[in-house]
């Protein structure tokens, strides 16, 4: 079965895992002991704990309601969750060039809060200006380029969604002023967020050179919230080789906090867009 449009399974998985983990630790049981218990090897319970699974067993949580003596409601949550995270997201189609799960996280957040020094924002180019930039790399074929391409767009569905997040870009005047793709490509990409900066759900502004060092100048990242408050906010780095997903509490908040900083000393949305229309 293929999960609508705004729906992530990632998302139930992530939020499972916390609740398995609740549930234990609540109980005063040892992994070692629940394994046991039901006969599972040594690492499983820790790995679905740890959300490091792809497809939760429907089976494995009706047997773990038993150890844990779980109320009907409880047992049918943790089934449900295990049911509705082995969904399909339309991601799968593009999984050969989406890496890691962002695609499935931004599908189910509320709110994507996104700050890049280099490029701009993934959710907002134009197919041209992401095909200049993943032809910079210098290792793709323009098939593969194309496929890249595709499922950038595709994943822009969601600003047009009828529950579309609210997105909200700091971008660096570094990244505005490279005439990636020459300066046809550019010009139009800069219209592009002048346009799409007139929706109500997006928020552009740009951070000068003038303002100096500032809060986020180890670079990029962006902070994924959900509309269930079961499910705690995300925060992605993407690096050459591979994402990296933070989930503690300590470093959510550190970057929220980088967040509010770089947004105090960049141009507000309306200096921005003007910025914007100053640089065509």
């Amino acid at each position: 079965m293929v999960a609508d449009s705004r729906y992530s399974p990632s998302a139930r998985r992530r939020r499972l895992s916390a609740l398995l983990r609740r549930m234990r630790e609540d109980r005063n049981l040892k992994i070692e002991s629940v394994n046991k218990q039901l006969g599972w090897s040594s690492g499983k319970l820790s790995r679905m704990e740890r959300n490091e699974w792809k497809l939760p067993s429907v089976r494995d949580m009706k047997d773990l309601a038993e150890v844990y003596k779980l109320p009907d409601e409880m047992r049918d949550a943790i089934v449900s969750l295990a049911s509705e995270s082995r969904l399909r997201g339309w991601w799968i189609d593009f999984k050969d060039v989406l890496r890691g799960g962002l695609a499935d996280f931004e599908t189910g957040a509320s709110m994507i809060r996104t700050y890049e020094a280099l490029l701009i924002p993934g959710l907002l180019q134009t197919p041209e200006y992401a095909a200049a930039v993943l032809r910079g790399s210098r290792v793709l074929s323009d098939d593969d380029i194309e496929r890249k391409v595709a499922g950038r767009l595709k994943r822009q569905e969601i600003l047009a969604a009828e529950a579309a997040p609210s997105v909200w870009a700091v971008i660096d005047e570094a990244a505005l002023r490279k005439r990636v793709g020459g300066s046809k490509v550019m010009a139009d990409q800069i219209r592009h967020l002048i346009a799409i900066a007139e929706r109500p759900n997006i928020d552009i502004q740009v951070l000068r050179d003038e303002a100096g060092s500032h809060a986020a100048m180890e670079g990029a990242f962006m902070i994924l919230d959900f509309p269930d408050p079961a499910d705690l906010p995300l925060v992605y780095i993407e690096a050459a080789t591979e994402d990296l997903y933070l989930e503690q509490p300590e470093a959510i908040q550190n970057y929220v906090g980088i967040f509010g900083h770089i947004c105090s000393s960049a141009e507000s949305p309306e200096a921005s867009v003007r910025y914007l229309e100053s640089l065509i």
